[in-house]
């Protein structure tokens, strides 16, 4: 009971300090500008079994 106790306490004190090390805000990097066909990719992704390769998300590109 304890042990439960604990790993919710730290838990919520890490919810307390989300985005202290993101200064603009942001929850990831700055887009490259690039559009994809993102459910054609996940598609793929999902019949190989594996991400793809930068090679193979190339033909996605919008």
């Amino acid at each position: 009971m304890i042990v439960a106790e604990r790993k919710q306490k730290v838990m919520i004190d890490k919810f307390d300090k989300f985005g202290e090390e993101m200064p603009d805000g942001r929850l990831m990097a700055p887009s490259d500008g690039k559009i994809y066909r993102l459910r054609e990719a996940i598609l793929l992704s999902k019949q190989l079994g594996r991400p793809l390769t930068q090679e193979e998300i190339r033909q996605f590109e919008v």
